[in-house]
């Protein structure tokens, strides 16, 4: 006896019910199934439907022996997949059937209670949500970890002079922990970037159903506080349909990736043989296999790569989201994978940094060497023309340009001028002019607030990792 369409069906997904005859083709099951990535809400997807299990049995939709079944049944098959033992099936599509069609397996028909009052749309839309919110509170403290180990380096080199640069050209000398902090800063605004994105996502979706609310008098409150979300969404059709919280986190994600791009990018240049600044252990370098004196950064220049796959998968989800008219679409199961493929990819890259930072080997000396090339004092010298002498800084700003020429005609520093070629230009230089001229003498002097003076970096660096402890 041939199956009816029902049976035929059920064979393919029971979860659909009977409004398909027959299955679907290869090529649809493969393009439909998320099980092979989304599995990796597995937690979030076992949370929600204990806390939806509860409120049901709390305001009397399902009994209490289902519950207790319903929590006793997903706890076995929470430990089936930590365990590597869960029979994940693609024709189930997704995370969420995979686990309900066990769950009903196991305990029968209370499983099949479950989803009373909910959809895969708020469904799905809740775990994503547990999984950024999640997400965030690990890589917010790796931000405060690579945070913490910049501070205690920016303690330890709160005075050691460096060049500082403009266009990648000499500027004026700073010190290496006020260039350390820099990135400190950069790395708190990232920090503040997550949990404003954490405060905005962390409303409930769960009981929009499919997009307009259910008949049922389910208790949203009870389950947005016991996922401990701040409050139901106030809009079923939003709940559903939108994913700004993980456009929101993957633009954070981007403009962090770019903030350890750039340091990357210093590792990577003070690492090469011009510039000798630093020099990484072997524990974050690899050799060459036809040049045996190389020494290459490589986990710098792969953290500064995988800058191009975060900001990829902003883009891409962007370009998913973009066209979708209310409520939801298909087009949003591929919101996941850039997510968790960026998260994977920031995370690894802020150890990497964190893991350099603590690893690196400053050569002050070559530093402090470099910090005074290039006329780097050119600016203390204009400066103590206007302080000294009162010309105006325009006026101070030709007098030192003609020096730095006639110094360089003359291959030496600013410093290395007699007080003769100095007078030469303007007949009011003294002899107290030199005592400007001098790297530690530059810095020192940079006392305003914000500045690389070895005072304000020793308080700014101990304020952090006050501040971080």
């Amino acid at each position: 006896m041939s199956e009816t369409p029902d049976k035929r069906n059920e064979a393919a997904n029971p979860q659909w019910g009977a409004r398909f005859a027959a299955g679907p083709s290869v090529v649809m099951q493969e393009i439909n199934a998320s099980v092979g990535f989304d599995r990796e809400l597995w937690r979030q997807d076992v949370r929600g439907s204990l806390a939806h299990a509860a409120m049901l049995a709390k305001v009397g939709i399902i009994t209490a022996q289902d519950e207790q079944a319903i929590r006793n049944g997903l706890a076995a098959i929470a430990r089936e997949i930590e365990n590597g033992r869960f029979p994940f099936d693609t024709a189930l599509e997704d995370i969420h059937m995979n686990i309900e069609a066990r769950l009903t397996e196991r305990v029968g028909e209370a499983g099949r209670r479950l989803h009373t009052g909910r959809s895969r749309n708020d469904q799905v839309a809740t775990d994503f949500r547990l999984w950024v919110r999640d997400a965030i509170d690990g890589i917010g403290a790796q931000i405060d970890d690579v945070m913490r180990a910049l501070a205690d380096r920016a303690v330890a080199h709160a005075a050691d002079p460096m060049p500082g640069f403009t266009h990648l050209q000499t500027a004026q000398p700073v010190t290496f922990g006020h260039h350390l902090l820099a990135y400190v800063e950069m790395l708190d605004r990232d920090r503040s970037r997550l949990a404003d994105c954490r405060r905005r996502l962390n409303e409930c979706p769960l009981g929009s159903a499919a997009l307009a609310g259910t008949s049922f008098p389910i208790d949203r409150a009870a389950t947005a506080q016991a996922l401990g979300f701040d409050r139901p969404t106030a809009n079923s059709l939003d709940a559903v349909s939108d994913r700004d919280f993980a456009l929101e986190f993957l633009g954070v994600a981007a403009i962090s990736a770019m903030h350890l791009s750039r340091f990357a990018e210093e590792i990577v240049v003070w690492c090469s043989a011009p510039w000798r600044f630093i020099r990484l252990s072997d524990a974050f370098t690899t050799g060459s296999s036809i040049m045996p004196q190389k020494r290459n950064p490589d986990a710098a220049e792969l953290v500064r790569a995988k800058t191009g796959r975060i900001t990829g998968a902003l883009v891409g989800l962007l370009t998913v989201m973009k066209g979708l008219p209310l409520a939801y679409a298909k087009d949003m199961q591929e919101d996941k994978e850039p997510v968790f493929d960026a998260t994977g990819a920031w995370a690894l890259s802020l150890a990497a940094i964190a893991g350099m930072v603590r690893d690196m080997m400053p050569d002050t000396a070559r530093m402090r060497e470099l910090a005074g090339t290039g006329f780097a004092t050119a600016t203390d010298l204009a400066d103590w023309l206007v302080r000294v002498l009162q010309l105006p800084f325009r006026d101070a700003h030709h007098v030192t340009g003609r020096l730095v020429a006639k110094a360089e005609a003359k291959g030496c520093d600013l410093a290395g001028l007699t007080l003769q070629d100095m007078q030469a230009e303007e007949p009011r230089i003294t002899a107290d002019v030199f005592s400007v001229l001098t790297v530690e003498a530059s810095v020192a002097s940079r006392t305003s607030f914000g500045g690389t003076a070895p005072s304000n970096v020793a308080r700014q660096a101990a304020r952090w990792r006050a501040a971080l402890a």
